[in-house]
Order: structure tokens, then sequence, then C-alpha cells
């Protein structure tokens, strides 16, 4: 192909995003964008390449993928593959080449990249997700709003509160407490985005110094200025030593865009035609044996279970003591009332929705609204994260650790019960009993 007339298509597959960029041979930008993918990452890549050829014709381009989901795509495409770093690295040589150390967050990883005569020392974090884009999501989530809402309370806050971001159970631990005693939403978000920060800094930076000129990079960084903020402040930087590039979002599919092979061009059309129609990835997954052989197998195993099932009453016309049990759960709160002989006559499971104590007062208030009056609630008890909370605050009679509640309820199905499985919002536990007394494991 002619220099002048050479495309370069970059794409950027990460874990929960896709970007492009096509840059024309004078290596100026020509179309970008940045989309969420929602696990379908051929029908996005291909709604992004359809657009860029609505607007700038169906040009022959060389295309190149990055990212931590491009690899499996670029092979079976037959497209070049580019590790993140080295395209991440290309558009900071050509856009801000005084860079030190640049700081990128993604959906789900967080990097920090150190420039120096010795060469490129990248820290990225492990397996989990904590402090990155996902986990933002999951908090925006817990205040009820999204990661905009969140940088918006956040540029009105007041205080800092100590939240742990190594993953969203420890902060949710952190976080529900503080909003039972009524920190607000903007202290929150940006204790949220402050959390962030250090998860970043002690978790990748192992005590290496952050210094010189900071490149903030990656799509949390470029949309939520008040986690920038956070970062500027905790590192103390002035304005001279902070880069804040106009594509930071967009870098990786840049910089890959800058290492195509003029060789390797293709139209836009037949990329788009082949994610459409061509593309069939297969995966070698060793799977376990069905737990069911057969439809007779399983219909055998649902008659068995129901064996099991709670007895009912009707609560509007029982008469005598009954018997209420909260379980203030991570993200949800349950209720149970049983009349003297066990039969259950009401029931309640509910979203937390940021409050678990106006959950279960929703609650009470129903049963109150219910209960006959020559019926009447001879003991409560709470169980679960918000045992104190509920306890003290409804003014119940007892507390219960939630594994020996488990097992007061297993055992009454079954007193002879070994093992019990339990998965919440927030956590799995398999409680081993063993002498009639529970051995948990979480």
């Amino acid at each position: 192909m002619n220099a002048q007339n050479t495309y370069s298509l970059g794409i950027d597959i990460g874990s929960t995003t896709v970007k492009v960029a096509v840059l024309d041979g004078a290596k100026i930008l020509q179309f970008a964008d940045y989309r969420r993918h929602f696990a379908d990452i051929q029908g996005t890549l291909a709604n992004l390449i359809e657009e860029a050829l609505e607007k700038l014709g169906d040009l022959e381009v060389c295309p190149v993928i990055t990212g931590s989901g491009g690899l499996t795509l670029a092979g079976n495409m037959h497209i070049p593959f580019i590790q993140e770093v080295v395209a991440v690295s290309s558009s900071l040589q050509k856009v801000a080449p005084q860079t030190d150390v640049a700081i990128e967050l993604g959906g789900e990883d967080a990097k920090i990249i150190y420039f120096d005569a010795a060469g490129i020392d990248q820290r990225m974090n492990g397996t989990c997700a904590g402090g990155t884009g996902s986990f933002i999501d999951q908090m925006a989530s817990l205040l009820q709003t999204d990661v905009a809402g969140l940088n918006e309370y956040a540029k009105n806050y007041k205080s800092l509160y100590t939240i742990a971001a190594r993953c969203g159970v420890f902060a949710k631990s952190d976080i529900q407490p503080l909003i039972n005693e009524g920190a607000t939403k903007e202290d929150l978000a940006a204790s949220i985005f402050q959390a962030v920060v250090n998860q970043t800094i002690s978790g990748l930076a192992c005590g290496r110094p952050i210094r010189g000129h900071v490149a903030f990079l990656g799509g949390p960084l470029h949309f939520l200025s008040e986690l920038r903020n956070a970062f500027i402040r905790t590192l103390n930087l002035d304005e001279e030593h902070t880069i804040i590039p106009e594509h930071s979002h967009l870098f990786a599919a840049i910089g890959s865009a800058l290492n195509a092979d003029p060789a390797s061009g293709t139209k836009m059309s037949q990329l788009v035609s082949t994610l459409r129609h061509g593309v069939r990835i297969s995966f070698e997954v060793p799977r376990m044996e069905p737990l069911f052989s057969s439809e007779e197998e399983y219909q055998s195993f649902v008659r068995r279970q129901e064996q099991y099932n709670v007895k009912t009453a009707d609560i509007e016309t029982y008469s005598g003591n009954c018997y209420l049990g909260i379980d203030a759960g991570s993200t949800t709160t349950k209720a149970a009332l049983v009349s003297e002989d066990g039969e259950l006559l009401y029931s309640f499971y509910s979203n937390n929705n940021g409050s678990p104590l106006n959950t279960a007062l929703n609650a009470v208030k129903e049963i109150y609204s219910l209960l006959p009056q020559d019926a009447q609630i001879a003991w409560s008890c709470s169980t679960g994260y918000g045992e104190a909370l509920i306890k003290s605050a409804l003014m119940l009679d007892e507390g219960e650790v939630e594994t020996i509640a488990h097992y007061y309820a297993a055992s009454f199905f079954d007193p002879q019960v070994d093992c019990i499985l339990d998965i919440g919002g927030q956590d799995m536990k398999c409680i081993k009993i063993k002498d009639h007394a529970a051995v948990p494991s979480l």
C-alpha cells in the first residue's frame, strides 16, 4: 500500500470494554471509541468497526489487537497481537515521552508501569479485581448510584473513612456500618476512591516510589475526575508532573495502531463480515459429570427433597405464641415467624438497598399488620452480618452466631445432619457437624 493511504486499526479488548482507534499514515487519529462489551466481544467490536466504516468509508486498514481478552480472537482472525504494555509505551512515547510512571486502571486490572534507563518495570494485579473499575461499579451500586454519580458525590466530600479495596466483600463490610451510622454519600464516595488509590499504590508499587512525571491512563481514571484527583493528592503531584492525556482511555488501542504492519492490510467491511459470520472460537474446558444422568433421576431427587419442605400455617388465623428470627445478611435481609409447632407463619426476603435496618423494619411492620390480637411474639432473635445492629435497634431478645442458627434449622429437619452448605451474598460456608456441634469452614 502507498504510505500516504495507509491506515492502521488498533483494537484493545479488555475485560469489560472494547476500544478501537484508526490512525492515518501521518499517525493522526481519525476515529476512536470506547464501549462496554457485556461479554459480547465480537458483536461489540463489529459495531465499532461499522461505525468507523460509516464515518471514514471502507478503508483498507492494518489491524493490531491487544488487551487481556484479545489474544484468542487475534489468533482466530489471524490478526497480529501486541502485548499491552508495549502498546501503552508506544502511545506514551508519542504523546508524553517525559513519562516516568504510568498508572492505568481497567475494568478488572490495575497496572503501574515504571520507565527508566534500566528498561520497563510493570506491576499488575493478580486474579482479584479489587481496586479496579468493576470494584468501583459494585461500590456505586451499594450507594444506589452509578459511577458518574459516585464521582459527583465525591466532589463535595468533607471527611475520609478507611475502607478496604482489596476486595468488594471487605469494602462492603466497612461501608455498611458507615451507612448505618449516617455517613454521607459524599464522604463515602470520596472514601471509596481513596481506597482504590491506597490499594493501587500499596498493592502494586510495593514500596517503590512513584515520582517524576506520572501519567494517568484507563477508563476509570479518564472518566472519574475525583478518582484521578485522589491519586494526585496522595502522590503530592503538582501540575507540571501530572500527565492527563486527551485520549487516556484509548491509549492501548492507539499504541496498537502505532505498531501496525503495513503488509497486513484488509478492508474494514471484511473485518465486520468475519466478526459477524466467520469467527468460531472453541474452548476446550474440562467438564464434570452431570448431576443427573436422566430426567427420571432428577425427578427422584425432587421427590426425595420435598419431604424437607417447611410446613406453613396462616398467620391471620393463628393464636398463641410465635417466634421471630431476622437474618441481616451482607446484601439481603430475611425474616421468619414460626409457630410453637415449628410451622412457618410468615417469611420475608429482600435486598438491603443500603440499609438493613430499614429493610428489617419493613418486615416487622408487615408482621404486626397481619398478626391477630390473640397471637404474640414470645421471643425474637437476630443473626448474620447485622446481628448486633438489628438486636440493639429493634430490642430483640437474643443474637445468635450464623453458623449455629444454620445448624438449629438444619437439625430441625434432619437430626442426623453432618454437613451444611450455605452460599450468601458475600460469603460461602461449609459447616461440618460433629457431635451435634458446628465446625465452620469459610
